[in-house]
């Protein structure tokens, strides 16, 4: 499975997980809605560093569990 889809569907899991929705997620993570569902859908193949550290921490996760 490539990274991207692991990405995708790691951040759907721990978001729903927590009772988030994309919206809400998109906010703690101060990253833009539209950001957060490219992300979460593998439409962004190349997320900044800077994204996932903040996606990360919204979730209280390591980046490395948001990709692997």
């Amino acid at each position: 499975m490539s990274t991207n889809k692991n990405l995708a569907n790691n951040i759907k899991k721990l978001r729903e997980a927590k009772g988030l929705s994309q919206e809400k997620l998109a906010r703690l993570a101060d990253v833009a809605n539209n950001t957060l569902i490219k992300m979460e859908s593998g439409e962004n193949q190349n997320p900044t560093l800077n994204s996932l550290k903040k996606v990360a921490k919204a979730l209280v996760v390591s980046v490395d569990d948001l990709i692997n």
